[in-house]
């Protein structure tokens, strides 16, 4: 199984100055800063994803590429853009950077607004190893509908729409991909509501001649109807036939998605956690091992709530400031003593200064587990080696992205790990 990373400009400046928040004074965004496979010294998956919707935008949505960096990438080509030329995949070909249109994005449209010439000159101007074909997402799932047959009257016929464009564009992408002997792989999407419609889309697209085929729609579904699709659908294929996740992997099944033969997922859970969770923002262990509370310092010049307040005058921004960094300070003293001497002072600093944002707030218990257990210390990717505790203060995109990485760097060993088991125990058997 492979892991491919959606990227949404992720990066970071190599030269943060931690103690001073300040990046450096040459920085310029995306020539300079580093990528996960940049800063970790080694690719933390098996490939990029990236959509074209956030590269030139859809109806209604900015992109989120500059004028500069759409040109940039175009001109260069997606490996020189991110930087992975000299990435190689374990077959020996080119870093596989996949690409598909975004459907997420125009999901309330009518019909996708995008083109079967839009995406190929999209997927062939940037050099993308693999292509998606355009589909158009259906966003219920229903198992029930298919009690009067796969395609009786009990399927709304705005899902049966849905689901027929989405095969018809795949059938005339890969019609266009062979007329023009594109240099990307084609890859068929799938859409479906139950685990029947979606073994049928993928018969459908085997037989256009797609034998890597991607399952979408999948991210709103519950972990059991994620499992019955993904099995029903891998009892279906053939053996020639590579299956991909889109935007979607359950962590504590991924031993089951690996034996059922899924060859590739992409997902953005790893790093979103890093700043999203409340309570698993740093990852451990790559057989699936305690995820940790980062520890909460707001920028006092960043924290909406904590500038209301002192722009009220309920608080006095000089004494924020000397709270804020008594925090930071107090954090470092603690990461370099490494002891548990000055804890409690630690904690007792940390809950007053929460109090300043929500006075109902705390995060004791959650912070006191993670400086307690010192995680960082015992992780072997360059990021925790280099930044030490650091890497768990929720403060930030500089430290919280860098968690993220770190995170990629856990999660990939797990993808690697349950790969390697299910090997061995093939080997066995």
């Amino acid at each position: 199984m492979k892991f491919f990373f959606p990227d949404a400009h992720d990066h970071v400046d190599p030269e943060f100055d931690f103690e001073t928040e300040a990046t450096s004074a040459d920085r310029q965004l995306q020539h300079s800063d580093h990528y996960a496979h940049e800063l970790l010294g080694r690719a933390p998956y098996d490939g990029l994803l990236l959509s074209k919707s956030i590269v030139d935008g859809v109806t209604g949505k900015s992109a989120k590429f500059t004028t500069a960096q759409r040109h940039r990438l175009r001109r260069l080509g997606a490996h020189q853009f991110f930087r992975v030329s000299q990435l190689r995949n374990p077959e020996g070909g080119p870093f596989p950077i996949m690409a598909d249109c975004g459907a997420f994005s125009y999901i309330q449209e009518e019909a996708p607004p995008i083109t079967i010439d839009d995406a190929i000159e999209f997927y062939q101007t940037c050099g993308f190893t693999h292509g998606q074909s355009i589909d158009h997402i259906i966003a219920d799932f229903r198992p029930y509908w298919d009690e009067h047959g796969l395609f009786g009257d009990g399927v709304p016929e705005g899902v049966r729409y849905r689901y027929d464009l989405t095969l018809r564009l795949a059938e005339e992408f890969i019609t266009a991909c062979r007329d023009r002997i594109v240099s990307f792989v084609p890859v068929g999407v799938a859409q479906g509501w139950s685990p029947r419609s979606y073994v049928a889309a993928v018969q459908r697209l085997y037989q256009l001649g797609y034998r890597y085929i991607a399952l979408g729609g999948l991210v709103p579904l519950k972990t059991t109807q994620l499992l019955e699709v993904v099995r029903a659908v891998m009892t279906s294929v053939k053996p020639d036939v590579k299956i991909h996740l889109l935007g979607v992997i359950r962590w504590e099944h991924l031993d089951e998605l690996v034996r059922l033969g899924v060859a590739s997922f992409d997902s953005t859970s790893p790093l979103r956690q890093a700043f999203l969770d409340s309570k698993s923002n740093y990852y451990t262990g790559t057989e699936g091992g305690p995820a940790y509370a980062a520890i909460r310092v707001p920028q006092s010049d960043g924290n909406l709530q904590l500038m209301r307040r002192i722009s009220s005058g309920q608080l006095v921004s000089e004494k924020v400031r000397e709270l804020e960094r008594r925090c930071l300070d107090l954090l470092r003293a603690y990461g370099r003593d490494k002891s548990d001497a000055g804890l409690q002072e630690l904690l007792d600093a940390l809950d007053a200064y929460v109090r300043l944002i929500d006075p109902k707030k705390s995060w004791r218990a959650k912070h006191e587990r993670t400086l307690r257990d010192r995680p960082w210390e015992r992780c072997g990717c360059s990021v925790c080696k280099d930044v030490g505790i650091e890497v768990v203060m929720f403060r930030g995109a500089n430290r919280n992205r860098r968690r993220g990485f770190h995170n990629l760097f856990v999660s990939y060993e797990r993808v690697t790990s349950a790969v390697q088991q299910s090997l061995s125990k093939s080997e066995v058997s």
